[in-house]
């Protein structure tokens, strides 16, 4: 018996963690419906996340469930409970894949709006927590999906599979949805956008909602047919690791803006969604004079729409007078 106690005492500080994360994130008031406080309670976020890197100094240190070092897997464990987004995944330096933050994450499953029935694709399949808590929601049969990179598909696989969970997780380009698993009723992007896509639309069934991040934000679409979506931005902020695929390449607020406006509101919160929302469109200081003048807007004051003739974020009204090409969808 006594060799078992280890291991015991290891199950025992995973379960105490996660039972505190999910009661923390209940008293934030991030997990007020009761069927997604109860997804939370059931997935072990450690299962989904067994290692990550933290940036320490010039470079990243990789903290993981086996380490032999038993403040390492103390250090581990506490990462993984911690309401942060953690990396899992670099190449060459550069971010593929994280776990992302759990107040997010509920929040945008909340903004999803899902119901019994609901057929959901998920762009992004990440370390597969968050299609874990989908499937603990609607069951596998109604869950799918998608990552560009097989190792990504993989690993999230055996992670969903580790607790009794087989959605379809397909390895494949994002950005081109997955049509034989359609049409759906809701599409959850965890990953940012350029653009929407507009494989997507036709992809849905009328009424469907798409969530999505945004500039830094999470746009939600209501589908009209497969050539129109619209709607408005959340009030919260998001920031994911960028689409790779048929819609890469993100633009970006320039980098000389900081040599054009006052360094505090290149770092305003509300005016650098705005910034990177009409980067290549309005110079910063146009975006600049614009905020002021509207009363420096928060997110959900903007939108966008999403046409056969292309794609505009706007400002309070799609047919007023701010509004901004995306571009070409």
């Amino acid at each position: 018996m006594g060799a078992h106690t280890p291991r015991i005492e290891v199950r025992d500080l995973r379960e105490t963690a996660h039972a505190a994360q999910v009661r923390e994130l209940t008293a934030a008031g991030v997990l007020d419906d009761p069927r997604w406080r109860a997804a939370f309670a059931a997935v072990a976020r450690h299962v989904f996340v067994p290692y990550f890197w933290t940036g320490r100094g010039a470079g990243h240190e990789r903290l993981w469930a086996e380490d032999p070092d038993p403040e390492q897997r103390a250090r581990w464990l506490r990462g993984v409970y911690t309401d942060t987004p953690l990396a899992t995944r670099l190449r060459d330096g550069e971010l593929l894949s994280s776990s992302s933050q759990p107040s997010l994450m509920a929040k945008m499953l909340t903004a999803l709006d899902v119901h019994d029935g609901d057929n959901v694709l998920e762009i992004g399949a990440g370390t597969g927590y968050n299609a874990a808590l989908l499937c603990h929601r609607l069951g596998d049969d109604l869950v799918t999906t998608v990552d560009l990179d097989e190792e990504i598909t993989e690993s999230a696989r055996a992670h969903l599979a580790q607790l009794g969970y087989h959605p379809a997780v397909v390895t494949g380009d994002g950005a081109r949805g997955c049509p034989s698993r359609a049409p759906f009723d809701r599409i959850m992007v965890t990953c940012t956008l350029p653009l929407i896509p507009r494989a997507w639309l036709g992809q849905c069934r009328p009424g469907a909602r798409i969530l999505a991040p945004l500039s830094t934000g999470l746009i939600a679409l209501t589908v009209r047919d497969p050539d129109f979506a619209e709607g408005r931005f959340l009030h919260t902020s998001a920031y994911f690791v960028p689409l790779r695929g048929a819609t890469a390449g993100a633009p970006l607020a320039e980098s000389w803006a900081m040599h054009t406006i006052p360094y505090e509101l290149v770092e305003n919160e509300r005016f650098q969604f705005m910034l990177v929302l009409t980067a290549g469109v309005l110079h910063p200081r146009e975006a600049l004079d614009l905020w002021r003048r509207e009363g420096r807007p928060a997110r959900e004051r903007f939108g966008v729409t999403v046409s056969d003739g292309g794609q505009w974020s706007w400002l309070d009204d799609p047919q007023g007078p701010y509004v901004w090409p995306l571009g070409e969808g």
